[in-house]
């Protein structure tokens, strides 16, 4: 849905990237320090329970990840194992920013009876938002691979109405209205919809690599 957002965001962007280049910071410099600092926030913000301020810090740091293709294409170009590192760490951001939500719920879940106890863990909108966090997980990955499974045989499946930039914007989204209302049921809601749109999405490229063999097999 945000992919024809690129565009306009590269060209904002741009003066960012040139300054990075003068300053002699390479484009895969870029993706790993991205990659680092988003997994390491990410992990701070779950067992912190700072969600919105965890939610804004990997904003900028998400925004930072992009500049990696800006840097290369101002530096003479990316290179294959550019264009493979930054998707290899992409995979291990993607995986911290769902495990903080699932480490959030264990943690901080919330205050309640139990056989006459009080006790702190996740209560039934905590295990909701666990579940859908790890189903997720799972529609994440498998996107992925979908798209690098279709390539690797000759086809292309891009499409979906939740790429990585939908994802991402659906979980920091649900984080920060979460951390700002002090209601975690509202990231379990996001989490919801995240697991929802993550299947019609893996749904979507099966049936786009489908509909190419087909049309191929006609030509």
């Amino acid at each position: 849905m945000l992919e024809r957002l690129r565009k306009p965001f590269k060209r904002l962007i741009q003066p960012i990237a040139g300054w990075l280049v003068a300053m002699g910071v390479s484009a895969n410099a870029v993706t790993v320090l991205g990659a680092v600092g988003t997994i390491v926030a990410a992990l701070a913000t779950g067992v912190s329970g700072q969600l919105f301020w965890g939610a804004l810090a990997m904003t900028i740091l998400v925004v930072f990840d992009s500049l990696d293709g800006s840097v290369a294409a101002l530096s003479g170009g990316g290179t294959k194992f550019g264009a493979f590192l930054d998707s290899t760490l992409d995979r291990i951001a993607d995986w911290a920013v769902l495990v903080s939500v699932i480490l959030y719920y264990i943690i901080h879940g919330g205050m309640r009876l139990d056989q006459g106890a009080l006790t702190y863990g996740p209560n039934l909108v905590g295990w909701l938002g666990i579940g859908a966090a790890l189903y997720a997980i799972m529609t994440s990955f498998v996107t992925s691979y979908a798209r690098a499974r279709a390539e690797s045989v000759g086809y292309e499946a891009k499409n979906g109405i939740a790429t990585r930039s939908d994802r991402l914007v659906i979980i920091l989204l649900g984080m920060a209205i979460s951390g700002l209302s002090a209601d975690g049921g509202w990231m379990a809601a996001f989490m919801l919809l995240l697991a929802l749109l993550g299947t019609i999405t893996v749904f979507q490229r099966i049936f786009e690599v489908r509909r190419q063999m087909k049309a191929e097999r006609q030509d």
